[in-house]
């Protein structure tokens, strides 16, 4: 089937675009120019384009620059790309113009179009839906806005619910003792819910650490316009701006201190895609423990057993993988990788732009949604359904020499380690050695080394 195009115009001269096509010469253009890479710009930061020119619109018609019909139609437009329309769009290439201008013009000819076809005359991409504004303010705006809409509505709930179901799992578990490991060798008991409590508190630190660092991401860079003067942008513009999309957002967006900040930095964004490797590490940290706890069933760790949700194996009949934790702490690794590549392209602020904004968005956005959904597997297909393997731990604790160490204060380091390196060579119970080896009696060492009381530290009296 042969595909129908028009001719569209702009500064540079007539453009061939596809005649069902709502997007226009300019987007065409960044069709024809960018085929760099198989990836568009991520739905979030469309969305967020639209919620800037739906309240750019409004605003402007407050103050009496923007006719009421045409400020109406494009309200109208930018809300159908908000409610998830016309997403189909946006078709240029996250590898584009480093300013993102390419995706604004996507954003301002697509809006204009269909509030062109709801008027039934003509409303400009450029003086309508643009007034106001500057590539250069819109797309840091865009990346600030949809980084807040997806931490505050996805990732933040997500670490929540996480947190919650370590809460949940360590009190289930709060009297069941377990060998402790450093440098994965056996070393004193300690308790389940120390273990988890330990993982939660990453995991709030994380929670916590975000939303200290989305501050700074919703002080916005709209209203700098072009090099962060704000020409051609009423100076009333930028607070009256942030309001109207605070309301239509129903978040707390506040216009920036400082636009040369917001325009030739991206250091918000870069803070923040550091407290998500923070996150990304701590949930790697806690995938891999679960991923050790669980191996065996026979010849490893073997203190817990995660769900069973696949086959392991296409050859290996019966076995069953941590594949949870897996998955996990390969999106953790994605989100380290996306932090090294949005650090190099924050620092590529010459002088009053930053010329990475698309493959920061790219990666930003990605590393949120890596996270969000990360959590909540972990939360409800690992820490929800995993079983304590008691039987097992209870044997190795038994026999773990480590248990000597409360013996030091009583006998000595070096007696202690004389009874800790006998039991290990002829695999007895430390407590057997250590009757044969002190003048205590039996009633004194159960006491002396009840791993119970060594999981509640201190010195046993």
């Amino acid at each position: 089937m042969t595909r129908e195009f028009r001719i569209e115009k702009d500064s540079m001269g007539e453009v061939r675009v596809p005649q069902d096509a709502l997007y226009q010469a300019q987007t065409q253009r960044a069709v024809d120019n960018f085929a760099i890479s198989r990836y568009t710009m991520p739905q979030p930061f469309v969305q967020a384009l639209a919620y800037i020119k739906q309240a750019a619109a409004v605003t402007n018609a407050q103050l009496g620059l923007l006719e009421g019909d045409i400020a109406a139609a494009i309200d109208e437009a930018a809300q159908s790309i908000i409610d998830g329309q016309y997403l189909d769009q946006f078709p240029i290439d996250v590898f584009q113009t480093g300013s993102g201008t390419s995706s604004n013009m996507n954003a301002n000819e697509v809006i204009a179009t269909l509030a062109s076809q709801h008027l039934h005359s003509t409303v400009s991409p450029n003086d309508h839906v643009n007034m106001g504004q500057s590539s250069n303010d819109v797309v840091p705006t865009a990346i600030q806005v949809s980084c807040t809409l997806e931490v505050e509505q996805r990732l933040l709930p997500a670490l929540a619910h996480l947190s919650t179901q370590l809460a949940a799992k360590k009190q289930s578990l709060a009297n069941v003792v377990k060998t402790g490991r450093t440098h994965l060798m056996d070393a004193m008991p300690m308790t389940f819910e120390q273990e988890l409590g330990g993982w939660q508190a990453q995991i709030d630190h994380a929670r916590h650490n975000i939303i200290h660092a989305m501050t700074a991401v919703k002080a916005l860079a709209q209203g700098g316009t072009a090099v962060g003067t704000g020409i051609n942008a009423d100076p009333r513009f930028a607070a009256a701006f942030a309001d109207n999309l605070s309301q239509a957002t129903r978040l707390s967006f506040v216009p920036s201190e400082n636009f040369f900040f917001n325009l030739s930095s991206q250091d918000a964004i870069v803070a923040l895609s550091g407290q998500l490797k923070t996150t990304a590490v701590a949930m790697m940290k806690i995938a891999n423990d679960l991923r050790w706890m669980n191996s065996g069933p026979l010849a490893g760790i073997g203190d817990i057993e995660l769900p069973a949700l696949q086959p392991g194996s296409s050859i290996m009949p019966g076995k069953v993988n941590p594949v949870i934790p897996e998955a996990a702490a390969m999106a953790c690794a994605q989100v380290i990788g996306n932090d090294t590549t949005i650090t190099v392209a924050g620092q590529a602020g010459n002088f009053q732009l930053n010329v990475m904004l698309p493959v920061i968005a790219h990666n930003i956005l990605e590393s949120i949604e890596l996270l969000a959904n990360s959590a909540i597997a972990l939360a409800d297909k690992a820490i929800a359904g995993f079983i304590v393997r008691e039987d097992h731990i209870n044997i190795a604790l038994g026999k773990n020499p480590i248990l000597v160490t409360a013996l030091n204060p009583v006998i000595g380091y070096l007696k202690a380690a004389e009874i800790a390196k006998q039991a290990y060579k002829e695999g007895r119970p430390i407590i057997d050695v250590a009757a044969e080896k002190t003048s205590l009696t039996r009633q004194e060492l159960e006491h002396l080394l009840d791993p119970a009381t060594l999981a509640k530290g201190g010195i046993v009296e």
